[in-house]
C-alpha cells in the first residue's frame, strides 16, 4: 500500500495529537497542593468547649461541638483516635439530653456509619425516628443506613418519602441510588445538580463533598478530563484534601501509566494522613513497577495500622483482598468475609464470601452465593470480575465472556495489571 507524502504528515500529526490526548494531568496544576504540613488538631475555640466537659458534665453544648471538630480532626489527619474521641462525646451527649435527642442520635448514627458499625447506626436511626423531631434528616439517615445494609428495597421506601428536586440531601441520595442501579448517566445528571445547589450555598464543605463525589462520578463514566477538573476544584477549596490527591493520584496511575508521580503525589498524603487503605495503593503502585521491596514494605505498613483495634471492623474488605491475592491465607479471608456478610449482607460482602471459597477450591459454593447474592445485584467492575471468574471455574463460559467484554472497558477503575487478568479469562 502506498502512502502520499500529505497522509504520511497526517497520520504523524494525529498519533502526537493522540499521545497529547491521553495525557489528562500536568504536575503545574498540583504541585502547589503537595508541600504538606500537619493539619491543626486543636484551636483556643476547641480548648475553650473542651474544658466544659467534666466527668459529671451536663453541658451539652460542648459535647456536641467537641464531637464535631473531633470529627474534622479525623477527616484532616485520618487518625481514628479522634473519630472515637468524637463517639465518646455523643454518646455522652445521647444519654444526657433532654432537648435536641433526635439529632445527637443522628450525629451518633453518622459516626458508627464512619467505623462501619451499621446495625448499630440503625438502631441510633430508629431512635431518632421514635422521638420525632427532624423526620426528614431522619428520613435521610435511614436512606443511607439501609444503602449500606443492602436493604435496597427499604431505603427505596425512604428515598420516595423525601422526593424533592430542589433539595441537596434527595439529589445526592437519588444520585447513589441510580449508582447502584448502574444508571450512570442519571447518576450523574443527579450529582450536577446537587453540585449546582451546593454552590448556591456557600457552604464550603458541601461544595467540596459535591466536588470531589462528582470527580468519582465522571472517572466511573471515563470523563476524565473531567474528573481531574474536579479534583483540582476540590483541591483549589482544601490544598490538605487527601482523597482528591489520591484521586488525581489515580488517574495519573491508571490512565497515565505513570506510577512514579503518583507515588510521589501519594507520598506528600501519607506525610500527615495516615488511612492505612493510602499504603495498599500504594503497595499497588509499587508491584505494577516490579518494586517488591517498596510494595512489602507499604503493605507491612497496613498491617501495623490495622492492628490497632480501634478500627474495629472498618478495613474488613481491604484487608480480605490482601488475604486473598497477596498472603493467600484463604482461611483467613473467608473467617473475616464471613463476619462482613453478617455486618452488612451487601453484593460487596458476598463477593469477598464467593471469592474465598473459589480460592479454597469450593467453586459449587462460590457459584450458588453469586447466583443468589450477587447476580443483577450489583453493576461494580470488581464484584463483576469475581463473577466471570467463578463462571469460569465452574464451566460457564458463555457468561464469563460476556462479562469479560464488559470488564475491559472497566480498566481504568480496576487498575492498569487488571487488563491481563481480564483477557486471561
Amino acid at each position: 500500500m502506498k502512502f502520499s507524502s500529505l497522509t504520511i504528515i497526517f497520520l504523524v500529526v494525529l498519533s502526537c495529537n493522540s499521545k497529547e490526548n491521553s495525557l489528562i494531568t500536568k504536575a503545574e496544576d498540583y504541585n502547589t497542593y503537595l508541600p504538606s504540613k500537619a493539619p491543626k488538631t486543636t484551636s483556643k475555640y476547641f480548648e475553650l468547649w473542651n474544658a466544659k466537659i467534666k466527668p459529671d458534665s451536663i453541658q451539652i453544648t460542648s459535647f456536641g461541638i467537641v464531637a464535631g471538630q473531633y470529627e474534622a480532626y479525623f477527616k484532616a489527619t485520618g487518625d481514628i483516635s479522634y473519630l472515637k474521641k468524637s463517639e465518646q462525646a455523643l454518646e455522652k451527649a445521647v444519654a444526657i439530653a433532654a432537648t435536641g435527642r433526635a439529632g445527637y442520635r443522628r450525629a451518633l448514627a453518622r459516626n458508627y456509619i464512619a467505623q462501619h458499625r451499621f446495625k448499630e447506626a440503625l438502631v441510633q436511626a430508629k431512635e431518632a425516628r421514635a422521638i420525632g423531631s427532624g423526620l426528614r434528616d431522619t428520613q435521610n439517615l435511614l436512606f443511607d443506613v439501609h444503602m449500606e445494609l443492602g436493604n435496597y428495597t427499604l431505603a427505596q421506601n425512604y428515598l420516595d418519602s423525601i422526593t424533592d428536586i430542589t433539595n441537596f440531601d434527595f439529589l445526592i441520595r437519588a444520585a447513589k441510588w441510580n449508582d447502584y442501579k448502574g444508571d450512570l448517566a442519571t447518576t450523574i445528571n443527579y450529582m450536577e445538580q446537587a453540585k449546582d445547589k451546593a454552590e448556591k450555598t456557600y457552604t464550603k464543605a458541601l461544595i467540596l463533598w459535591s466536588y470531589t463525589n462528582l470527580a468519582d462520578y465522571y472517572g466511573h463514566a471515563g470523563r476524565l478530563s473531567d474528573s481531574y477538573k474536579y479534583y483540582l476544584k476540590s483541591l483549589a477549596l482544601d490544598a490538605e484534601n487527601a482523597y482528591a490527591k489520591k484521586g488525581i493520584a489515580w488517574i495519573v496511575f491508571s490512565h497515565e501509566k505513570n506510577p512514579k508521580e503518583a507515588l510521589r503525589i501519594l507520598d506528600s498524603v501519607t506525610k500527615n494522613y495516615h488511612a492505612p487503605d493510602y499504603y495498599l495503593l500504594k503497595a499497588e503502585i509499587a508491584a505494577y513497577m516490579d518494586n517488591t521491596e517498596m510494595k512489602l514494605l507499604n503493605i507491612d505498613e497496613y498491617i501495623k495500622s490495622v492492628k490497632n483495634t480501634s478500627y474495629g471492623e472498618m478495613y474488613n474488605g481491604y484487608t480480605i483482598n490482601l488475604h486473598l491475592e497477596e498472603t493467600k491465607q484463604w482461611d483467613k479471608a473467608l473467617e473475616l468475609a464471613k463476619r462482613e456478610v453478617n455486618n452488612r449482607p451487601t453484593p460487596e460482602s458476598y463477593h469477598f464470601l464467593a471469592s474465598s471459597y473459589l480460592k479454597l477450591g469450593q467453586k459449587k459454593k462460590a457459584l450458588a452465593i453469586v447466583t443468589e447474592h450477587i447476580e443483577g445485584k450489583s453493576y461494580e467492575p470488581a464484584l463483576l470480575f469475581t463473577c466471570a471468574e467463578i463462571y469460569k471455574a465452574n464451566g460457564l463460559t458463555k457468561k464469563a465472556n460476556a462479562l469479560k467484554t464488559e470488564l475491559l472497558g472497566a480498566v481504568y477503575e480496576l487498575g492498569p495489571s487488571s487488563k491481563e487478568k481480564i483477557e486471561s479469562l
